[in-house]
């Protein structure tokens, strides 16, 4: 059986923050402000994960109110999202993902993040697609308030 997900995330830029995005650091002057690293690229796909597998949502399993998620490494959080989808017997076929922001720019980073979320997962690089756009200077992220995620992923049972 194959079953999909979609999963959203937003952070807000701020200064004093490294910015950390489909888990790796990019360097930029501002970073996501959030509870843990606030990688919205992976927060997107842990959602998508877990709705596929009708688990409910990254803020359920992983509370902000939690100190043990404080400043956590969002690849912790994937990881053990994987982890839990795998309980209900799913496994991770592919993953399809947007990153919306005006600056900076992601294409350099992408094959670096395809990398690291594979090697996460436990899956090939390929069945990982991410892509960058902007909103044209338009809405929050045009003003480079913040910057969201978009995802959808097919998980199959084993």
């Amino acid at each position: 059986m194959f079953r999909i997900g979609f999963g959203f995330d937003v952070h807000r830029l701020v200064e004093g923050r490294d910015l950390w995005l489909g888990g790796i650091k990019i360097e930029h002057t501002l970073g996501l402000l959030g509870h843990s690293d606030a990688d919205v690229l992976i927060h997107a796909i842990c959602d998508a994960l877990l709705g596929a597998a009708n688990m409910r949502d990254i803020g359920y399993h992983f509370p902000d109110t939690g100190a043990e998620f404080e400043g956590i490494d969002s690849k912790i959080l994937l990881k053990r999202t994987v982890e839990l989808i795998a309980t209900k017997g799913y496994t991770v076929g592919n993953i399809d993902a947007t990153v919306a922001a005006e600056r900076p720019k992601i294409n350099p980073h992408i094959p670096a993040m395809q990398q690291c979320l594979a090697d996460v997962i436990g899956i090939d690089p390929d069945c990982i697609s991410i892509k960058a756009t902007t909103t044209e200077r338009l809405g929050f992220t045009g003003r480079e308030e913040g910057i969201s995620a978009y995802a959808v992923c097919l998980i199959a049972s084993r």
